[in-house]
């Protein structure tokens, strides 16, 4: 197996979502809505920044122990080994999951993905920047065992994918047997719920049998309301991806005792500290009841942010693609701007003031630094290059007309 398998699943992934987006349109349902599609492929986008970080840290780390402490050779990849190393990120990815659940600082990390208010494609790449980096504590035991870190991390590239099709509400349940042992959508959508009968339920992203095993396990039957309850309220992918932290930190700081300061990380979720007040029950959010996150965005937000969201994929294929010119530090500076690129996409569509400056910046930056770099690079390079600047000058004009000139209009008006 390839540990570029990350590579080789995303146009599959972009694929699938294309599919998703016609079939919404030629069936009319709103299962898709622009600006939550927008934050969770903007949080995603950034997310890809960190995998490099990711994957270092695996090889170093699990290297280390499948050098030094493996039980057994070397095991080398077959169709009974793939599957045997399959069923074991399985079943630890179970427990991991679970605990998300219910551990405040693995909840932290895992929460911005059920923060999301539908269910889609695009919800499957909303995952916070720290959720892949807690993962990959847990699945040292596989290379003790004797399997090769490039294909723990192969196969947590598949195992990922799989998770990425529960994401829809198109398929319906599937047949009686596929139910019972795999993950479906229908399973999958239960986990997503905040109805007080789907929480904490169906962890298992290939089997399904571990939740039936270990009492996790519900049935889909009443409509499922998505979300998590104290959602972030924001696009911002800063937001998105630490607003569990925040009120850790907030709960930690307000802590008497030292000793809860560190505590409330690691307790339960809904665990308070002696002198900290307790939380209001949880009122039950149901599809007459929730209230949907809205904003009002700026005029000719739509074109404009299509148009970058095309540019933020070739920004983000150039930082993380092995056949990039770039060095590491052009990465690193690129890494900056994709992610000053995908905040200024939230200030976007939440209207805010500070977005005409911030982008103006932002494009004076990208453009720049795009010309910097552009010296001396392959010709092929060099028009990818000559593009980038030309969109980022139009951009600019874009800015100052739709963005300054008529929000200032709609405001005085």
């Amino acid at each position: 197996m390839s540990s570029n398998i990350y590579a080789l699943l995303t146009p599959i992934a972009l694929g699938f979502i294309v599919i998703e987006m016609m079939l919404c349109w030629y069936h009319k349902k709103s299962y898709i809505t622009f600006q939550e599609a927008v934050a969770n492929f903007a949080t995603a986008m950034g997310n890809q920044t960190m995998n490099v970080l990711v994957a270092a840290g695996v090889y170093v780390g699990y290297g280390f122990l499948w050098k030094n402490y493996r039980l057994v050779d070397s095991i080398e990849m077959n169709p009974i080994t793939f599957l045997f190393l399959l069923l074991g990120i399985d079943f630890i990815f179970y427990w991991v999951h679970r605990w998300g659940h219910h551990i405040n600082i693995m909840w932290a990390a895992h929460s911005p993905h059920h923060s999301a208010e539908e269910m889609n494609f695009f919800v499957a790449l909303r995952a916070s920047v720290t959720q892949r980096l807690f993962s990959f504590l847990f699945f040292w035991p596989l290379t003790i065992i004797g399997f090769k870190p490039v294909d723990i991390y192969a196969m947590t590239g598949l195992h990922l994918f799989i998770s990425f099709l529960h994401h829809t509400e198109f398929i319906p349940k599937l047949w009686r047997w596929i139910e019972y042992i795999f993950t479906t959508p229908s399973h999958h959508r239960v986990h997503h719920g905040i109805n007080f009968a789907y929480l904490d339920k169906n962890f298992g992203e290939f089997l399904i049998i571990w939740d039936r095993l270990f009492g996790t396990y519900a049935e889909e039957e009443e409509k499922v309301v998505y979300g998590m309850y104290n959602p972030p309220n924001s696009w911002n992918p800063i937001s998105i991806n630490f607003h569990y932290y925040q009120l850790l930190w907030k709960d930690a700081v307000a802590a008497p005792n030292w000793f809860d300061k560190i505590k409330i990380w690691f307790m339960p979720l809904g665990w308070r500290p002696i002198g900290v007040p307790p939380k209001p029950a949880l009122k039950e959010v149901t599809a007459q009841n929730q209230v949907r996150f809205v904003t009002p965005m700026l005029p000719g937000a739509r074109p404009y942010i299509v148009v970058h969201v095309l540019l933020g994929i070739a920004l983000m294929l150039f930082i993380i693609d092995s056949h990039s010119p770039w060095s590491v530090t052009e990465r690193w500076i690129g890494s900056f701007l994709l992610w000053h690129m995908i905040i200024n996409w939230s200030g976007i569509l939440e209207s805010k003031s500070w977005l005409v400056f911030s982008e103006t910046i932002r494009l004076v930056c990208t453009c720049s630094f795009i010309i910097i770099i552009g010296i001396n690079q392959q010709p092929a390079w060099s028009i990818l290059n000559v593009a980038f600047m030309v969109i980022s000058i139009l951009s600019m004009c874009w800015v100052i007309y739709f963005f300054k000139i008529l929000s200032d209009y709609e405001l005085e008006e």
